[in-house]
């Protein structure tokens, strides 16, 4: 113990000792004790209550008999007044029937003015959505009419410029023709003076020889004048033929880098979908949208801290899957954009969706956000869905996650009308050519085609993009149509580039053809002045030089006349040049205005359509609430219907209640209770008629039954009121009990720590009543310096010390008239051995009233001789001895009595 109880023990234990030594244990249990008694006493006092109950009854029971001897026409009165109150009764409860059916009108009528706000809410939104959807089709037919408008001018612009470049290209013909008669007069006037220098040079005649060279020569001329004439034909076909050629080249050009720039954009649009497909195979959500998974995440977030009532449901794609994979364009094409939509419980939460969507979304990208109260049943459409043996509607191709989702596409799209058929010819038959299946107004494909009753349209979509299963698939498919795209791209560039080398080549032969052509104008004009020359070539002797003077000198005139109309009209040439050139500037402004509305017209036609789609959108919610006005109006008349009929049948009640009794009775009982009172009544009147028994028998069972009844309720009362007693005395008991416990656990504490500092030790029990622990801490030291450990730290002697120190504390509160301790020094060393010793020992001489019994191994010859010390030495046991030999010291016990 001294070794092993301080630091083995734990807290509880030592605690639990402490009340077991001070018998405040067993003062405990004798509470407990106490309590369970009076619990099980109090539970006979609730028996006792039921039972007195019973005997209760009873004694009334033989009251109410032996009153009924004398009362059996006082029921019968009774039985008649129930009579009428039943009567009336059943108008009040008539009466109070209607009084539900009254609210549940009013409350519907107070409801219809909240559906026609709601329904005038979506007029007005349906207006406001075709007023858009007006104002951008304006626009649209706007830009057309500037386009319309533009293209008669752009016509009519170049009609002008080719009529100017005809006026400039005669006009410069004119001006070339008058630089030309200018160079063949400069010639004339030349060959004129060499002509009169010859003639008076030369007085010799001209020869017959010389006359004939001549005539071979202008024959020769007129050849080459006619050979060079079909040369400058044939170069002004070509240059048609080259003209032609570039402009056709040139239109062509026009049309492939269209065609290049859609090729682009749809090859960017499918880089951007191959990558979504490709993210998607880790997040299905990237197929919604690169900003989807971070949207999600924020909304999430959101929800967490409270910004939403309800959290928004979306994108709606990823909450719908198909039963059979082969209709997914079809549902895609049906579904549009509502695929990436959001559901929204109320307003509130729709504008804070929106402050997300303008974070993560990009502009002019945001997904569309329905607002509908959320709902936990999916609609029963069961009398307005389609039902076709063959071909399911989309809400029954469709394995939906979500009931407010399917409800938002039942309001929205009207999926339960909707049929979807694979082939295109079956989707015709069924739905052209008779009459179409019972509430089905369209059907879709798989190719996404929509069918009506009188129309066909078929899809822009070749390929599902949101809800097709096989990933791999379409990133292949995908992967082809790029590829495709950029081999097409790839061919596109190759023919712009061999269309502007063809376009090169033919500019530059059409400027080489140009220059010969002039080329050869200039040679027909040099051989034709020849030519001329030639001709007027005459003998010496008969021309006359005065006349080739004066010629010349005429010459001189017409040469300054040429050279004031060359002058005119190379004026006129640079002004019609300068006109030209101002028609083609305006012609490049038209075209460049009909280019840049037909790139403005691609994002208007898109946001025309987006109107088209808010416009039906509007419309479907439009219809939904005027179908719930219909029916809630439907449903107010039904219950006026029921409230007349209510009425009409309150008045033949009052009827017959008038007939019963004339005046009105204020009856707070209902009908089944007076119905079962009254046949109690009869019951007891029937009894009473048809009992028989004798008067004094009754009176003495009511007698005894009251005898009974009084004295159960009296022993009833007396145990209340010594449970009562009971309760008041336990309360001061327990009361006085914690005291005398708190009183006991100082002395302990304090007389502990007396014990300790006689051998210069510091130490500390704390009690703690509530969790019943205690907890010891002893330092050997001074008692102000030492610092208090855990028991542990302490060596063997100073842990038997300290448990001694425990054990005196604790007989100091104990009132046994035997104190025992056993190998209490067994560890200690001497000095620890004698203080111990000295500390036991004083201790048993001031309570001499007891006796102290010590067991040890140790030689206690050195105590102090005293009358009131006792030492028993035992012999030391025989080595090898595994019995003891009770019957020997049994035996020299008898010899010495």
């Amino acid at each position: 113990m001294s070794k092993h109880f301080l630091q083995s023990k734990n807290e509880g234990d030592k605690y639990k000792f402490f009340m077991k030594a001070t018998q405040l244990e067993q003062m405990k249990e004798d509470y407990s004790y106490i309590m369970e008694t009076k619990e099980r006493t109090h539970d006979q006092i609730e028996q006792g209550v039921g039972l007195l109950q019973e005997l209760k009854q009873q004694y009334l029971e033989k009251e109410e008999r032996y009153k009924s001897i004398a009362f059996v026409s006082k029921l019968q009165d009774e039985l008649e007044d129930l009579k009428h109150q039943i009567a009336w009764a059943m108008v009040n409860e008539a009466e109070r029937e209607i009084k539900p059916i009254k609210d549940n009108i009013n409350a519907q009528e107070g409801r219809t003015d909240k559906f026609s706000q709601k329904l005038k809410e979506w007029q007005v939104k349906v207006s406001e959505a075709e007023e858009k959807y007006k104002l951008i089709q304006d626009k649209v037919e706007k830009i057309r009419e500037e386009a319309e408008v533009l293209q008669p001018e752009c016509t009519a612009l170049k009609t002008d410029v080719q009529a100017k470049r005809k006026t400039y290209n005669e006009a410069e013909a004119l001006y070339n023709r008058s630089r030309t008669e200018l160079k063949r007069l400069e010639k004339d006037n030349e060959q004129l003076c060499r002509r009169i220098e010859e003639l008076k040079n030369s007085a010799d005649q001209v020869s017959e020889p010389e006359k004939l060279e001549r005539q071979r020569r202008i024959a020769h001329l007129k050849e080459q004048l006619k050979t060079v004439h079909d040369q400058s034909i044939m170069i002004g076909q070509q240059m048609e033929q080259f003209q032609q050629a570039i402009y056709k080249y040139k239109k062509e050009q026009t049309r492939l880098k269209r065609e290049e720039l859609d090729v682009k954009q749809t090859l960017d649009f499918q880089q951007r979908q191959l990558k979504e497909l490709r993210d998607s195979k880790t997040n299905r959500l990237k197929r919604f949208g690169q900003h989807m998974p971070a949207l999600l995440e924020a909304i999430e977030e959101g929800y967490r801290q409270g910004r939403f009532k309800h959290k928004p449901i979306g994108p709606i794609g990823a909450f719908i899957h198909l039963k059979d994979a082969e209709l997914a364009l079809g549902v895609e094409a049906c579904l549009k954009s509502l695929l990436q939509a959001f559901c929204c419980d109320n307003h509130k939460d729709e504008r804070m969706l929106q402050a997300l969507m303008s974070k993560y979304c990009l502009s002019g990208h945001r997904p569309q956000i329905i607002v509908s109260n959320f709902r936990e049943e999916v609609y029963d459409v069961q009398r307005r869905a389609v039902d076709h043996p063959e071909f399911p509607s989309i809400l029954a191709a469709l394995e939906i996650d979500n009931a407010v989702v399917a409800n938002c596409l039942i309001d929205m799209r009207n999926i339960e009308s909707i049929l979807l058929i694979k082939k295109n010819d079956v989707a015709r038959k069924v739905m052209q050519k008779n009459q179409p299946p019972r509430n089905c107004k369209e059907a879709f494909t798989a190719d996404g085609d929509q069918v009506f009753q009188s129309r066909y349209y078929s899809s822009d979509y070749t390929r599902p993009r949101f809800l097709s299963r096989d990933v791999e698939a379409d990133i292949s498919h995908l992967e082809k149509e790029v590829e495709n795209n950029m081999a097409q791209l790839s061919t596109f560039q190759k023919r712009l580039c061999a269309i502007a080398n063809e376009i090169r080549q033919n500019e530059d032969l059409l400027n080489n053809h140009r220059r010969h052509h002039k080329e050869s104008q200039s040679k027909i004009r040099v051989i034709k002045l020849e030519i001329t020359d030639l001709e007027n070539v005459e003998e010496h002797q008969s021309v006359d030089i005065s006349t080739l003077e004066d010629e010349a000198q005429e010459n001189k005139s017409k040469m300054e006349n040429v050279k004031q109309v060359m002058q005119q009209r190379k004026g006129k040439m640079e002004e019609l040049k300068h006109i030209l050139k101002e028609a083609e500037h305006k012609l490049e402004e038209i075209k460049e205005k009909i280019h840049q509305l037909e790139d403005e017209a691609g994002p208007v036609k898109e946001e025309l359509s987006q109107a088209d789609s808010e416009v039906d959108n509007s419309k479907r919610y439009m219809q939904h609430y005027q179908g719930k006005l219909k029916e809630h109006l439907e449903s107010i008349k039904k219950c006026k219907e029921q409230l007349a009929a209510k009425e009409t049948g309150i008045k033949e009640t009052i009827a017959k209640a008038s007939k019963i009794h004339p005046e009105r009775i204020e009856v707070k009982r209902t009908v089944k209770s007076l119905d079962a009172q009254m046949n109690r009544l009869r019951e007891r009147i029937n009894s009473e008629r048809d009992r028989s028994g004798d008067r004094e028998e009754i009176i003495s069972q009511l007698q005894e039954a009251k005898e009974k009844y009084q004295d159960a309720d009296s022993k009833v009362k007396n145990l209340k009121k010594f449970i009562k007693l009971l309760d008041d005395m336990m309360d001061q008991r327990c009361k006085s009990y914690q005291q005398f416990r708190r009183f006991l656990s100082l002395r302990c504490k304090y007389y502990f720590d007396y014990l300790l500092s006689q051998r210069s030790f510091s130490g500390k029990m704390d009690f703690n009543h509530k969790n019943e622990t205690l907890s010891i801490t002893v330092q050997p030291g001074e008692g102000n310096k030492a610092v208090l450990d855990d028991m542990k730290s302490l060596s063997g002697g100073e842990r038997s010390f300290s448990t001694v120190c425990f054990i005196l504390s604790l007989w100091s509160a104990i009132d046994s008239p035997f104190r025992c301790l056993d190998e209490f020094d067994v560890f200690m060393d001497m000095v620890n051995r004698r203080i111990a010793m000295d500390m036991i020992l004083k201790t048993a001489d001031s309570q001499r009233y007891r006796q102290f019994i010590l067991l040890t191994p140790q030689n206690m010859s050195s105590l102090p001789p005293s009358k009131l010390i006792r030492i028993l030495r035992m012999q030391d046991p025989e080595r090898g001895q595994s019995t003891l030999n009770f019957q020997q010291i049994g035996q020299a016990m008898e010899e010495e009595d």
